[in-house]
């Protein structure tokens, strides 16, 4: 089981559409609705399960039919099912007339931003788990793309083409990965609990972190200290420089914590399947400064704006499906746009100033967005499968991709951004890192 290369075409899968006969009509007391009377779009809403998905031809025309066109953060789980239908406005000739002109203006002056077709290279992934919760894949500023399958992780060596096993877990899978800043150091998340930190150079296991009660789902870096969130709803803080790791716990979540970043000051966002997301002034905070409630679905999306390093990006699940920007500082929502899919992960590009977020479920496409307007500027298609999560070269230009369809596709999104601030920040980290015990 290794990475591959891929030369295969992507193909289009077709649908059959098929109707369900009507069930028996359930009774009910008027106070306390029967979970069978609800539809099944409003019953995803009682369920937190980001991993949900069509089981069969109903279920198909369902999410194709409905859910690709209805937000789940509007759908009410009781409601009336008969509603009188929304008189349209009338209209203001002028106003009209006036609109007419403003938009003829506006499409003579717009610039047309160029998209990739298709993916610049297609790697083979087989044993990628189909996971919402995960973070398979994180490319390091040595230019190497780390890729968790199943229970083993492999390095793709992205100036060469190479690859290289690194490790295999005894038991368990791998249920996410993250760099150093310097790029030597891996941090690998378990789903038994356990954290591992590997030097990719040497290739040797240096640590082992132990203290979570269930699966790790996010991990994130500053300076010496990893940040490690798991299904206990906690955040723990571990310092790697002392025998003695854990030096702090972060406990404001009521469910698996999904998402971690760190901004360039040290402030860490946390997102987790609670649907909340938290701001935390630093890493030895108790309580967090922000909590933000908008969204209806869980946030495993969650990425800090490299040029206004206040500024948080977030995506939501299924029921919910939005893309969110928000000031940290003053912990007001700047910006936010519907998306139409579940949210799965978030890339900023520099010299753009864009977004690029990957979804689920029906498209499995990359949608790319100005700042901060938050308008689409296009979609990138071509897997088959539910995107898992999004990875970015040191030089911003490249993103890779990876998916549930087994597959690592590398897209050519951005303009390349001078790496003057990394090799001063990895110098940095380097020196700190020598004392990992």
């Amino acid at each position: 089981m290794a990475l591959r290369h891929s030369d295969s075409a992507d193909m289009d899968d077709g649908s059959s559409v098929s109707g369900r006969a009507p069930g028996d009509v359930c009774m009910s007391d008027r106070l306390i609705p029967s979970r069978g009377s609800c539809s099944e779009v409003r019953q995803l809403k009682l369920e937190r399960d980001e991993n949900w998905a069509p089981q069969n031809e109903y279920h198909e025309v369902l999410s194709q039919n409905v859910l690709g066109k209805e937000a789940l953060s509007n759908v009410k789980i009781l409601s009336y099912q008969h509603k009188p239908m929304k008189q349209e406005p009338s209209l203001n000739e002028l106003k009209v007339l006036y609109s007419s002109n403003r938009d003829g203006v506006r499409a003579g002056s717009r610039t047309c931003r160029q998209l990739p077709q298709s993916a610049a290279k297609v790697l083979d992934a087989p044993g990628m788990l189909d996971d919402f919760y995960s973070h398979p894949i994180d490319w390091s500023s040595q230019n190497v793309v780390a890729v968790a399958l199943s229970d083993m992780v492999f390095l793709f060596h992205a100036a060469t083409g190479s690859t290289q096993k690194l490790l295999q877990l005894p038991s368990g899978s791998i249920t996410t990965l993250r760099w150093t800043e310097a790029g030597g150091h891996l941090s690998v998340g378990a789903s038994t609990g356990e954290v591992q930190i590997w030097d990719a150079v040497a290739q040797r296991q240096l640590r082992n972190l132990r203290g979570h009660a269930g699966r790790v789902g996010a991990l994130a870096w500053h300076s010496h200290i990893l940040s490690s969130g798991c299904a206990d709803a906690e955040i723990h803080q571990h310092d790697v420089r002392i025998r003695d790791h854990l030096v702090g716990r972060m406990i404001s979540h009521a469910d698996l914590v999904c998402g971690l970043d760190y901004n360039s000051e040290g402030m860490l966002a946390s997102g987790g399947n609670d649907n909340l997301v938290c701001i935390w002034e630093t890493p030895s905070s108790c309580t967090p400064l922000h909590t933000f409630t908008e969204h209806q679905a869980a946030v495993k999306a969650i990425r800090w704006c490299p040029w206004q390093r206040h500024v948080l990006a977030t995506g939501g699940g299924s029921a919910d499906r939005q893309v969110c920007l928000w000031n940290a500082s003053s912990g007001r929502m700047l910006m936010s746009t519907h998306a139409e899919s579940q949210v799965t992960g978030i890339i900023w590009g520099q010299q753009e100033r864009e977004l690029l977020t990957a979804h689920g479920y029906s498209r499995n496409q990359l949608s790319l967005w100005k700042y901060p307007s938050l308008v689409k500027v296009g979609d990138l298609e071509g897997h088959e499968g539910r995107l898992l999560g999004l990875a970015q070269s040191p030089d911003g230009s490249l993103v890779c991709s990876s998916s549930a369809d087994e597959t690592l596709r590398f897209w050519r999104v951005f303009s390349p951004v001078g790496d003057k601030r990394a090799s001063t920040s990895q110098a940095a980290t380097n020196t700190i890192l020598k004392t990992i015990r």
